[in-house]
Order: C-alpha cells, then structure tokens, then sequence
C-alpha cells in the first residue's frame, strides 16, 4: 500500500483517480483553476500538471522530423516547436495552481521533463512525481527524481519489458520503493483494441508494484475494465468541453465523464470483493423464495403421499426439491393443510 497526503492507493482502496489538466488551459491561468473546480466537484483525488518550456521539449527548428507527421494525430502538422509552447503549463502558474488544488482537498503533482523541473516541483514541495511515457528511458531523470524519496508514478507506453525493468531499478537503485506503474497507450485518442488491459495483472506480478492506467481512450468503459483487472490508480486528460479548441480536448474527458467514472471505479472497485462461493448477507433475504416442497392437497393423518399430493413451488420453506422422490411413499404424522410446507416433522 503506498500512501499520498494521507490517501491510500493499492488494491484495499478505490482507485485514486487522476485529472490530467495538460494544455487545456488555452493559455488562461483561470481557465486552469476552472479545471482544478470541475476536477474537484467531480470527486477527483488529483490533479496533475506538466511542467515544461518548449525549450526544454525541442529545438526551434523547421525539418520534418521536427513536425507532426502523422495524419491522424490531432496535432497533424504542428511544428514541435510551436505545439510545446502552446500546450506548456507557464511555471510561475504552478504555486498558485498547487495551492487552490490543496484548498479544494486534491493532491497536486505534476510530471518534470528535465531537471530544472524537477527543482522547480521539489521546490513546490510535491508530494509525488510521475515519469511521462516518452521519458521512460530518460534513465538520469527518473534517478534524480527517485533520490527525492517521493512516490513516483511512471506511465508505460510504448515500452518494452526490458525498458520497463531498467527504470524500475534505476528508481530503486536511488531508494525509490513506492513506484506505480501505469498503463498506458501513447496514442491520442488511444483505440480501445489497443489498451491490452490483460498486461494490467501481469505487469504487477512481474514488478512487484502497483499498477494502474494512463487512460487516453475516450469514455469510461476502458478505464472501467482496468479497475476490473486490478488497476489502482486511472489518469485521463480533463477538459471544460470537448469541443472548446483546447490542445488536447478532442481525447480529454468532460466534468460529466469525470464524475461517472469516480462514481463507477468505485462501484467496479467494490464488486472485487473477493474469492466467494457461499450465501451472501445480500442474498441472505431471498432464500425464501427458492423453490421447495409443499402439500398440494388437504391430507389426513397417515395418508401415504403420491405424485399428486406434492409440488415443488415457491416459496422455500420446505423441503428442498431433490427429496421429492424421497418423500413419495412415506406417511403423514398428522393432517396437513393444502399450502403447507412439507418438513420431516410431519412425516
């Protein structure tokens, strides 16, 4: 079980649920408290931020391998440059963002992508740091986070299993032991056929952590199953509406989604429940309408019962129905209504 700011995260606790507010501020300090108010409200446990310049994602240059090549990618085109600019969480936000983010009961974190970040977050007194899927094999980042003695989420996309190892024992070399992996498809949005929720279980066991899920499909219905299969912890990106022309809004999940979703993790979280093969508390109540055996007809004492005398009907204060055969042919002890239930004290 790792702890943050007093919340539990592991499978004993519901999922710890992560607003991911990347760019979608537009460029608006308000418009990012906007999306610390709707995290909140939503029931959230955390928001969490990106702490990066352009300059320290890239270089201000023109070439295609600079560029968004991909068609589908909702940044299609984008120089690198410009997209990192206008995605990027302006640093002197971050006190302000963290401190309204305390004042409305969410822990706040944010993922570095160099070390000045780092220094800036560690300064801000984060109470844990996440590695971003393209960092993964930014090995001297994780190890310097790591020496920081924080819980560190690190998300896996793309990732090999020998990638993986490596930055899990880079964060443990450093002391690191309360590492959350996360799930994840860097993709955006992420087709559902290839969330591969299956490596959820398997990536715990192999690990020995945690494991949760850095979400970008869109709905609730892949998180959901994550939860099924174990996960701990579920990211998804938040945004004030999809069609709002925020940078990452076209795959970010709205208010709504966002409070379905702490609502029905939780509802999933609960139906685990364990390894159970006998009558529930829930269940106890309609035993009685199992069905069991009753007299059929207005029977004297010691009239010997047929075929016609019995059924086998709700509800089940009888005998159970496999004695069926077992009671034909026995006699009453005493006269029997019609509706009674017939026990073995009456035979």
């Amino acid at each position: 079980m790792i702890s943050i700011d007093d919340r539990e995260i592991g499978e004993k606790s519901p999922p710890f649920v992560i607003a991911e507010l990347s760019g979608n501020h537009k460029g608006s300090l308000q418009r990012a408290l906007e999306l610390v108010d709707a995290a909140a409200d939503a029931g959230a446990d955390a928001v969490k931020l990106q702490t990066y310049t352009a300059d320290t994602m890239t270089i201000d240059a023109d070439g295609d391998e600079f560029r968004v090549t991909d068609a589908e990618s909702p940044w299609a085109g984008s120089r690198l440059y410009d997209l990192y600019a206008e995605a990027a969480t302006p640093w002197e936000w971050h006190a302000e963002i963290f401190k309204y983010a305390r004042h409305r009961e969410l822990i706040a974190f944010s993922t570095p992508f160099d070390a000045a970040a780092v220094d800036l977050l560690q300064d801000l007194d984060v109470p844990c740091f996440k590695i971003a899927s393209f960092e993964i094999t930014h090995l001297p980042l994780i190890r310097r986070v790591a020496r920081l003695g924080k819980p560190l989420f690190m998300s896996t996309g793309m990732a090999r299993l020998g990638e993986i190892d490596a930055a899990v024992q880079a964060a443990r070399s450093e002391g690191c032991h309360e590492i959350i992996l996360m799930k994840c498809t860097s993709s955006y949005p992420a087709p559902a056929s290839e969330a591969n929720l299956k490596t959820v279980p398997t990536m715990s066991e192999a690990f020995g952590c945690p494991v949760g899920l850095s979400d970008h499909t869109l709905g609730i219905g892949v998180s959901l199953a994550a939860v099924a299969l174990g996960a701990v912890a579920i990211e998804k990106h938040l945004t004030i509406d999809q069609a709002d022309g925020g940078i990452d809004s076209s795959f970010s999940m709205t208010p709504d989604e966002l409070s379905r979703l702490v609502v029905e993790g939780r509802r999933a979280w609960e139906a685990l429940g364990s390894v159970h093969f006998a009558t529930t508390e829930a269940d106890h109540a309609s035993l009685k309408y199992r069905r069991s055996l009753y007299v059929n007809k207005d029977l004297r004492a010691g009239h010997v019962l047929s075929e016609e005398d019995i059924k086998v009907v709700r509800p089940g204060y009888g005998l159970d129905p496999d004695m069926h055969d077992f009671v034909i042919g026995r006699a009453l002890s005493k006269p029997v209504a019609r509706g009674t239930a017939l026990t073995w004290e009456l035979l």
